[in-house]
């Protein structure tokens, strides 16, 4: 053998039986490791080190009815029908609370395994939920990236990782999944989730697997109202994928899907066997968690997981529908990380929430809120400095009605790859070396 990219290709294919390997594998074979520096490096996986949960509050979470500047008569006097009261929260100091709707979440605040970021933001800030999103996505205010934060996290940071380095349980892959090299796994929850608790035999799997992973060859996006798409892989055959363009990357698309596949069986597997005695309810939140701390049982490599939690675009009577979603986040959370503890890998994980934006400080003629700016996100988890972290902003000295941020999230960001995953470093992923704060404990 020439090279050791030789010898695996040679080991890993088959020798006597190469004639019957696609030529597409035979062809991208060495693409799969292009850049690496050293094959026989095993790179960190979740098998064994942290683990990062990501779970998106999808619409615009209301950050001041989540957490509560109770103490301040400007929020009162500009909420007249949504403000809380301070029976209605759980007092974190003599300032803000949690929404009365997340007990667990409050518990954990006492305990020192939640962080709650306050102002978190960007400069510029943008009121669309397509645009703000990918910002947050791919951590680029400018719009200018084709790749994702985490999706550079895997290619800079995960060299020959698995496939499932991250895996997003969403109808398609999140823009932050983006990258050049591996874009993680996409899967369609639901039915992974029925799947496992149908009992569903052998044939049955093959037949899931064979339409979960069918790859997209439209250039169009996915409908996220058909639930008869079954594509578990954000793609197209002349779109961008993961950062790369043009009618030649029939064989990456390709490669790709038959890693999902591969990969997919291995997630049904691990996911099937897991047993715990922690309840979980019916909501798509918890069903999702129930997934996460499956894969985190089961030994799978995956350093980050990335679930969604939708409904939070709340223009009309907010007040009952705002509470509820934040109290399926807070029993959800409660049985996932109960989970975890039962299995002994509570130390090993942490979860971020992250939404668009905020809310406008004040509410509107319906009884609900418009699109805002800046917001909190929580972070939660045995390994997490505890406390609230940032400035909580000032609700006179606003922008167009909106709080400005006083923490950029790619400082939050920046702390978690540094400090958390243990990238060695954070230029190539964000771009920048962000100021990192004080919350891994």
């Amino acid at each position: 053998m020439k090279t050791r990219r030789d010898f695996l290709r040679s080991t890993m294919l088959g020798a006597s039986a190469t004639w019957t390997v696609p030529m597409f594998i035979e062809r991208t074979f060495g693409e799969l490791h292009e850049g690496a520096r050293d094959l026989a490096v095993q790179p960190i996986t979740g098998k064994d080190d942290t683990i990062l949960v990501v779970l998106q509050l999808a619409g615009g979470n209301d950050g001041l009815n989540t957490l509560v500047p109770y103490a301040d008569d400007v929020y009162h006097k500009a909420r007249p029908r949504l403000a809380k009261k301070e029976t209605e929260i759980i007092k974190l100091s003599d300032h803000v609370g949690l929404n009365g709707a997340m007990p667990f979440l409050g518990s954990l605040f006492k305990e020192g395994d939640l962080g709650v970021v306050q102002g978190v933001g960007y400069p510029n800030p943008n009121r669309s939920h397509f645009v703000s999103t990918s910002i947050w996505e791919t951590a680029d205010p400018n719009s200018h990236s084709s790749t994702g934060w985490l999706g550079r996290y895997f290619d800079n940071a995960c060299p020959g990782a698995d496939p499932t380095v991250g895996i997003s349980f969403n109808k398609t892959k999140p823009e932050s999944f983006g990258a050049m090299k591996n874009p993680g796994v996409c899967l369609n929850s639901p039915e992974l989730y029925r799947w496992i608790n149908s009992g569903g035999d052998k044939d049955q799997a093959e037949q899931f697997f064979a339409d979960l992973n069918k790859p997209n060859r439209s250039t169009t996006h996915d409908d996220d109202d058909d639930p008869s798409d079954g594509n578990s892989i954000a793609m197209s055959a002349g779109g961008k994928v993961g950062g790369i363009t043009g009618e030649g990357n029939l064989a990456f698309l390709e490669r790709v899907a038959l890693d999902a596949q591969v990969s997919s069986k291995k997630i049904l597997e691990i996911a099937a066997k897991h047993k715990t005695s922690v309840r979980y309810d019916g909501t798509p939140i918890s069903r999702n968690l129930n997934l996460v701390a499956r894969m985190i049982a089961g030994g799978m490599p995956t350093r980050v997981y990335y679930v969604s939690h939708g409904g939070f675009d709340t223009h009309n009577q907010q007040v009952n529908s705002h509470d509820r979603l934040l109290g399926q986040l807070d029993s959800g959370l409660k049985s996932f990380f109960a989970d975890l503890k039962q299995q002994g890998n509570d130390k090993r994980v942490v979860l971020m929430t992250f939404s668009e934006f905020g809310r406008r400080v004040s509410e509107n003629a319906s009884a609900g809120t418009d699109h805002g700016k800046a917001s909190c996100l929580f972070l939660a988890g045995a390994g997490i400095k505890g406390g609230l972290h940032g400035k909580h902003p000032s609700l006179t000295d606003l922008a167009d009605g909106d709080i400005q941020h006083t923490v950029d999230f790619r400082s939050v960001y920046a702390t978690l790859l540094g400090d958390w995953l243990k990238a060695p470093s954070i230029k190539p992923i964000l771009g920048a070396n962000y100021p990192k704060m004080g919350l891994i404990g």
